[in-house]
């Protein structure tokens, strides 16, 4: 849960009272043997400050990224909701709704349905095709041997990238861990993904990530991301579910044949005045879905 906090304001009002006047005439009052002060009460330790990354938040961090790493094979359902600035300045709500497969190391589907286009892509080893049914159109190139490599090289050559790109990598928490500069427990949920979850927060390259994960089975089922950067603060939600992990998956998933003869156009950055050396967004930047 979320702990909100009320600061109340405690006034405390000290009164001086005059307890006597001293008459002129009178004899100066003898001065009184000043009793000796009790010895000050030696100060109480301050409270160690909790450290930047907690061991449990780690803890589960690390188990999620072994469940995830661990799996041969994995399907799932990610529903990402993006805001985006719109020409009245108010942010509006993007959606897309992605089918996830993959196969170690080095096989990725996904199709992809959006309030915009929709997409497809597929990455079989040794080339990479990105589909859009609407207008059949198909960019095809050679890829690298890994995902983990492919995706690098889909989205350095065409921009192509998913949110959840750093679930699907060969070991989610060591590429966190570069970046990761703060890391702790919230507690439980019994809300998110109709089971327990773990609840985290961490800031990972300058964005401040929430993070639900299944107490019993360590897989994600939501994210909430904000970057520390931007001044509108957009918000960026990735639901995750219908997790299957080690399913067995047909050969021909990773290919498709309508796809292959639609129109060809060039595997290539849509804008291409950017730096084609540009890191990849961190984790969870809303990005638009890809041509």
């Amino acid at each position: 849960m979320i702990r909100n906090k009320s600061i109340g304001w405690v006034l405390l009002l000290a009164l001086g009272v005059l307890l006597a006047t001293p008459n002129a005439q009178s004899k100066p009052a003898a001065k009184k043997k000043a009793k000796a002060k009790p010895a000050a009460a030696e100060a109480s330790p301050a409270p160690e400050p909790s450290p930047a990354l907690e061991p449990k938040a780690i803890e589960i961090l690390k188990a999620a990224s072994s469940r995830l790493a661990a799996a041969r094979t994995l399907k799932f359902t990610a529903v990402d909701f993006y805001e985006s600035s719109s020409r009245h300045g108010h942010p509006l709500s993007v959606t897309t709704k992605s089918e996830v497969t993959l196969q170690r190391p080095d096989k990725l589907r996904v199709i992809t349905s959006a309030d915009g286009p929709a997409s497809e892509f597929y990455y079989d080893g040794k080339k990479m095709m990105a589909y859009a049914p609407a207008e059949n159109l198909v960019a095809v190139a050679e890829a690298p041997p890994t995902i983990d490599a492919a995706l690098e090289a889909a989205y350095h050559s065409a921009a192509i990238y998913f949110t959840f790109t750093d679930l699907i990598v060969a070991d989610p928490y060591k590429d966190m861990a570069e970046g990761l500069t703060l890391a702790y427990y919230i507690g439980q949920s019994r809300v998110v993904g109709a089971t327990t979850t773990d609840m985290l927060a961490y800031v990972d390259k300058g964005v401040f990530v929430q993070i639900w994960i299944g107490a019993e089975d360590k897989l994600p089922r939501l994210l909430h991301a904000i970057y520390l950067d931007d001044p509108e603060r957009l918000r960026h939600n990735l639901i995750l579910s219908d997790w299957q992990l080690d399913a067995a998956v047909p050969a021909d998933t990773f290919s498709s044949s309508k796809a292959a003869s639609a129109n060809p156009m060039p595997f290539a950055h849509p804008h291409p005045e950017l730096s084609p050396e540009a890191k990849p967004p961190a984790k969870g930047e809303p990005s638009k879905p890809h041509e």
